[in-house]
């Protein structure tokens, strides 16, 4: 939801021109893989009680993600295995934080961490879904699907647990119920614009 409205801005003050300058030393894939590297970082840091380590290497890992794309579009490498490696590293980093947070306090984050996953797997797969059965019409190597709930507003309730731990319960519920809420309106508007569809023709036989 909030890349809808900073991610112009964001794209064009804080990635483009590096992009431009990144594009002449690494590839895309690479980036991606610094990216999940970075992501996985968060692990130990957290285990370690260093958050800002922690919060710094989550930052890094959401820029280097969005920075992989630009690159790959700026050296015409789009391709099917780096939009696949880039969903995996994606769930990947998503899943190493989750466990980090729950490896925090084992006996009392049990559940809510495990809400957190079936949350965001259901999400994924909502996700997948639309982008397979809806036509591409973006920049992006297939159709994606805006939701209430993005990397950018995971990464934001990611950073309040780990920096705000006394707060994980609140956190942690709410991410829950905002990742199952957006892939029920996922879902709910690609019905309904496939049952629009679908009674497109039959309107326009019966005229």
């Amino acid at each position: 939801m909030l890349e809808n409205y900073f991610r112009p801005q964001y794209q064009k003050f804080l990635v483009n021109f590096f992009a431009k300058w990144c594009s002449q030393y690494i590839t895309p894939n690479k980036v991606t893989l610094l990216s999940c590297l970075f992501g996985i970082s968060i692990l130990p840091s957290i285990l370690f009680h260093q958050n800002w380590l922690a919060i710094i290497f989550l930052l890094l890992s959401g820029y280097l993600d969005t920075l992989d794309g630009t690159i790959a579009r700026l050296q015409h490498k789009t391709s099917n295995i780096g939009t696949a490696l880039d969903i995996l590293s994606d769930r990947l980093v998503e899943a190493v934080i989750i466990i980090s947070l729950f490896l925090v306090d084992p006996t009392h984050r049990g559940l809510l961490a495990l809400c957190m996953l079936s949350s965001v797997l259901v999400c994924v797969t909502s996700f997948l879904i639309v982008g397979i059965f809806t036509p591409n019409d973006s920049q992006k190597s297939f159709h994606y699907s805006p939701g209430l709930m993005e990397r950018a507003e995971a990464f934001i309730f990611f950073g309040g647990m780990i920096l705000f731990p006394s707060m994980f319960v609140e956190f942690a519920i709410l991410f829950s119920i905002l990742v199952m809420l957006t892939a029920g309106i996922r879902l709910y508007q690609f019905a309904f614009s496939t049952v629009k569809a679908s009674a497109l023709p039959s309107a326009r036989n019966n005229s």
